[in-house]
C-alpha cells in the first residue's frame, strides 16, 4: 500500500513542500529513505522504528516487509530532522494502523525515542510555505506552535508526543488550535543604553542621528575608552521601530538560525544589534558552509552589524562587505547550491587611530614603530571606506564632561527626529520600493535630489580637493538629502551639504 503525506524542507530563507511518499509490499526486510535526503534524513529510520515501537505500534522491522520513503521532489535537499513526523505517521498510515486523511495537512517535528516530538527551526517559513501552497492545517511539535500560529489562515496544532497526534488524527482527543499571538502587543524593550547616559560626543551622537535617519554607514575613529562601544550600543535606542512586514522578516531569519524564543512570544518585535568578534570566520561574518546559511551580515538584517575594532578583521572578512553594503544582499555560491540572503543593516565599525590607540593624542605619547599607523590604516581598504557614509573622531572625554550630573537629551527625543526624517524619506520614494535614503541608486538620486546652482561651485571644490570618486559623490549627496530631511527642509542648503562633507574620511583630504 502507498500513501502521501506531507512535510516542508526549508531552502535559504524559504521552505519548499516535501511530499512524504511511503509505500509498503512483501518481500525481504528493507526500511529504506530516497530522494536526495542526507545522513540526518537516513538516520531517522532508527529514530522513527524505537519511537513507534514504544507507542505500542507494530515498527518497520518485519523480516517480509520492504518499506520505502521517497521524498519528492528528488532535485531538493532533504536535511534536519523535521521529516521524523511525517515518515512515522506515514508508515502508520500505509501499514493500516491508523487512518486519517492526510489532504490539507503538514507535519513537522524531530521524534526521540520514546515518540516524544522535538522543535525544529525555520517553522514560520514551512508555516508561510503551507499557506501558500493552499494548505489548511500544519502539527508541529510543542514550543513550534506560537511561531506558526503568526501565519494567519491555517490552523495550528501542537503536540508534545506522536501519540496525541495519532489520538488527534483519529479523532479520540482533539488539540485545540493555537492562537495566532497578538503582534501589537510586542513592545520595544527598554534599551540598556540611552544617549541621555552619554556625556559629551555631542559630534559622535550627530552623527549617529545622521546615520539612523538616513540608513547611512559610519566609521568611529577614537583612542581606547573614548566611548566608541557604548555609542554604536546604543544606535538601537534611536532607531525607529520595525514594521510588521520587516518584523516577519527578521523573525524568519532567526527562526531558521534556531535562535527564536520558544515561547508564547517567539517574535523578533526590535532591530537586531550584532556585535560579532574581531576573530569571527568569513563564513560567520558573510555565512556560508556546504548548504549555505546565514551569517551575521544577515542576522543584522534591518538592524545594526557593529564591528568593533574594524581592523582586526581578518581581510577577507573585511573585503566580503563590499557586496551587502553596497547591494543590501549576500549571495553565497556553493557545489550544493546559491542562495541570496538578505543583509540589509546599518554597519558601524570603530578603530583606535594606531596600534597602540595614542595617535594625535594630546596627552600621551604614542609607541607605534615608524610606518604602523600607515600599514594599520591600510587595513581598510579605499573600496571600503568608500562605501562608509560618516567618519566620524572620537576624542577623549574631558572631566567636565564625565563629572557632569546633567542628563544629555534622551534617545527619544532623538528618536522623534529620525522617525519624521524616515516618514518623509518614504513618502518621497513611495512606488520604488525603498524607505531611506542610503538605499537610492542612480535614479532615485536624478529623481529626487536636485543641487541648486548656487551649490554646485562648492560641491565641484569639495570634489577636487577630496577627489571624490563617483560613488563617494553619490554617497555624499545622499548624506546631505537625509541632514535636509532632519531638519524638514525641501531642498538641500549649503550648511547641510557643509555638513555632510566633514563627515568624509581624512584620507580624502
Amino acid at each position: 500500500m502507498s500513501v502521501t503525506v506531507r512535510s516542508a524542507q526549508v531552502t535559504g530563507l524559504d521552505a519548499r513542500l516535501i511530499s512524504v511518499e511511503v509505500d509498503i509490499s512483501p518481500g525481504l526486510h528493507l526500511f529504506s529513505i530516497v530522494g536526495l535526503a542526507d545522513k540526518e534524513v537516513q538516520e531517522s529510520r532508527e529514530r522513527i522504528a524505537a519511537a513507534i515501537k514504544n507507542i505500542g505500534a507494530l515498527a518497520p522491522h518485519k523480516k517480509s516487509q520492504r518499506v520505502i520513503v521517497n521524498l519528492a521532489p528528488a532535485d531538493i535537499k532533504k536535511e534536519g530532522p523535521a521529516f521524523d513526523l511525517a515518515i512515522a505517521l506515514g508508515y502508520l498510515l500505509a501499514s493500516n494502523q491508523i487512518r486519517f486523511d492526510p489532504a490539507g495537512k503538514v507535519f513537522l517535528g524531530e521524534l526521540g525515542l520514546d515518540g516524544a516530538l522535538r522543535p525544529v527551526p525555520g517553522v514560520l517559513a514551512s508555516a508561510m510555505a503551507t499557506k501558500d501552497a493552499g494548505m489548511t492545517e500544519i502539527i508541529v511539535p510543542a514550543g513550534n506552535g506560537h511561531e506558526a500560529a503568526l501565519v494567519a489562515g491555517i490552523a495550528v496544532y501542537e503536540a508534545r508526543t506522536i501519540t496525541e497526534v495519532c489520538d488527534h488524527l483519529a479523532g479520540r482527543k482533539e488539540i485545540t488550535a493555537t492562537a495566532r499571538p497578538d503582534i501589537s502587543s510586542f513592545t520595544t524593550p527598554d534599551y540598556p543604553i540611552d544617549f541621555k547616559d552619554i556625556h559629551g560626543q555631542v559630534r559622535a551622537k550627530r552623527a549617529l542621528e545622521i546615520a539612523a535617519a538616513g540608513g547611512h554607514h559610519v566609521l568611529l575613529e577614537g583612542p581606547p575608552g573614548a566611548g566608541k562601544t557604548i555609542l554604536a550600543s546604543a544606535l538601537p535606542s534611536i532607531l525607529p521601530p520595525l514594521a510588521e512586514d520587516e518584523m516577519f522578516e527578521v523573525t524568519k531569519i532567526y527562526s531558521i538560525a534556531s535562535m527564536l524564543a520558544q515561547d508564547a512570544r517567539p517574535f523578533v518585535a526590535h532591530r537586531p544589534f550584532r556585535n560579532p568578534h574581531h576573530t569571527s570566520s568569513h563564513t560567520a561574518v558573510i555565512g556560508g558552509g556546504t548548504y549555505p546559511r546565514p551569517g551575521e551580515a544577515t542576522l543584522a538584517h534591518r538592524g545594526v552589524l557593529f564591528m568593533d575594532e574594524f581592523p582586526e578583521f581578518d581581510r577577507r572578512v573585511i573585503e566580503s562587505l563590499r557586496q551587502p553594503l553596497e547591494a543590501r544582499t549576500v549571495t553565497i555560491a556553493r557545489t550544493a547550491g546559491t542562495a541570496t540572503f538578505p543583509a540589509h543593516f546599518m554597519l558601524v565599525a570603530s578603530q583606535n587611530p594606531c596600534p597602540c590607540g595614542n595617535f594625535g593624542n594630546p596627552v600621551r605619547d604614542c609607541v607605534c614603530a615608524p610606518g604602523a599607523v600607515t600599514k594599520y590604516k591600510k587595513k581598510i581598504s579605499g573600496p571600503i571606506m568608500d562605501r562608509i557614509d560618516l567618519y566620524v573622531e572620537t576624542p577623549q572625554i574631558a572631566y567636565e564632561k564625565l563629572a557632569g550630573g546633567e542628563d544629555e537629551e534622551p534617545s527619544a527625543s532623538v528618536r522623534a527626529r529620525v522617525t519624521a526624517a524616515r516618514d518623509i524619506q518614504r513618502r518621497r520614494l513611495t512606488g520604488t520600493g525603498l524607505t531611506t535614503n542610503a538605499e537610492m541608486g542612480l535614479r532615485e538620486i536624478k529623481a529626487h535630489i536636485r543641487i541648486r546652482e548656487s551649490l554646485k561651485p562648492m560641491l565641484k571644490l569639495a570634489h577636487e580637493r577630496y577627489q571624490l570618486s563617483a560613488r563617494a559623490y553619490h554617497r555624499l549627496l545622499k548624506t546631505a538629502r537625509t541632514i535636509a530631511d532632519l531638519a524638514g527642509s525641501t531642498d538641500i542648503e549649503a550648511p547641510h551639504l557643509a555638513e555632510a562633507l566633514q563627515y568624509r574620511p581624512k584620507q580624502e583630504l
